[in-house]
This record gives C-alpha cells, structure tokens and sequence, in this order.
C-alpha cells in the first residue's frame, strides 16, 4: 500500500480531502492508497442526516467550527488538529471487507504500541469499553473509500458542544454522554502526535507517491462539489 503526500504543508479544509479520496478513487488505480490528515475545528456528517438534527449549529458558528457533509454514511464527528484523520482506498469493491482492512490496520498499530484493542461490528475501534475510532466507507468508480478518526486528543468542550446525538439514541446506546464512551489514546502512549503519524505511516505503508501541483488542482475542483449549498443540505 502506498502512502499519498501532498506537494506543500498548506493547511487545507476538512472538504479538501474527502476531494482528495476521490480523485484517488477515480484516477489511481495501480496500487491502494493511504493518507493522515488534520484540520482546523470541523464537524463532519454523513450522507442521510440532516445537519439541524445532529449539530449544534449556533455553537459552530460562534466557535468558528466548519461544518462539511461527507458522501459515505454513518453519524456526526467532530475533529480539530489534536486527532488523525485516516484515509484508505482500496481497489476492493465489497464495502465489508475494505472495513475490515482498514479495522484491522489499526489494530495492528495499536497492538505494535502495546494497546490491546478490539473492532466491534459497527465498525468501531475500542479499548477496553471506550471508542478510540469510527469509520465510514463509501464506493466510487468500483474501488472503496474508507475514512476514519483516530482520537489521539481534542478539544473535549468543543466535541461535547458541537455534536447533538438524540436523547433516544443515548439512551439506546445505555450512556448518559458523549464523553462516557470515548477515550483519549494519548492516555495509552507515550508517543507525540507526530511520532505517531510517522508510526502510523511506517507501520502500514511501503513507497510514496507525491502529488503534482496539477493534481492538486484537479482535487481543488472536485472539492467545490462539497461546498454546494445544495450538497449540505442532500438527503438521499
């Protein structure tokens, strides 16, 4: 698997590189391809919800938290520049099993750190009993696109703040908040962020390719689909 990097250290939006998965999809097709990523304060929702539901929008708003619509499924994330993001595309088409690639990718690293974790079928990564990633995957030109967070650290008042789960769902899910069910995995290891981008890196991908200023152009354009109006506000 080969490790996508970018030409410069711009720090780009969250819609940025859910445009970026998908020129990879549509236009690389030798190899699957991995890359890291960290934005600025966002909240990122999936396909079918609808953002009043889900987000606290008055919140984001005062915060300057942006708030993006992705094209895979599942439910609410809030991310800033204190967790990974993880992206993996895959030449393989059936949805379960680019899930489980990627879920046991991560299980692999957090094993080689010394973290005994476990995935669950709804494709959450867990320690002991506390989420520490969640994923969502989607197709594109037969290859599938999974994305997924891994919670090194974040800003906890903004993650509790900006994302507004039902009091139904919380009570289906037998907890009484978001913060009772995440964990931290800056709690389980020594390693700086970057230290463990590079881990991360090292650990699951062999070779690089660096994108061309063209093909960051090329992204850029397909990033102003993410930024419709009309897109924010889809449900299918």
């Amino acid at each position: 698997m080969k490790y996508i990097a970018l030409p410069d250290q711009k720090i780009r939006r969250l819609s940025f590189y859910l445009a970026m998965e998908e020129f990879i999809a549509r236009h690389m097709e030798d190899h699957d391809y991995f890359f890291l990523w960290q934005v600025e304060p966002s909240v990122i929702f999936g396909r079918h919800q609808i953002a009043e539901n889900e987000i606290n929008l008055p919140y984001c708003r005062e915060n300057n938290i942006q708030v993006y619509r992705r094209k895979s499924g599942g439910g609410c994330v809030y991310a800033d520049r204190d967790n990974l993001m993880l992206s993996y595309v895959t030449r393989d088409d059936q949805v379960n099993v680019a899930f489980n690639n990627l879920m046991n990718m991560e299980l692999l690293v957090l094993n080689k750190l010394g973290i005994t974790a476990a995935s669950t079928s709804r494709n959450d990564v867990m320690i002991g009993d506390k989420k520490v990633s969640g994923a969502a995957c989607y197709c594109v030109n037969g290859r599938s696109i999974v994305h997924s967070t891994l919670l090194y650290d974040t800003n906890m008042q903004h993650m509790l703040q900006s994302i507004t789960p039902s009091k139904e769902k919380m009570r289906a899910q037998g907890i009484e908040s978001v913060r009772q069910r995440i964990t931290l995995l800056k709690d389980y290891t020594q390693l700086s962020l970057e230290e463990l981008k590079d881990f991360v890196r090292e650990t699951l991908c062999t070779g690089e390719y660096r994108l061309t200023q063209e093909e960051v152009a090329e992204i850029e354009r397909i990033e102003q689909s993410y930024l419709d109006a009309d897109f924010l506000k889809l449900i299918v």
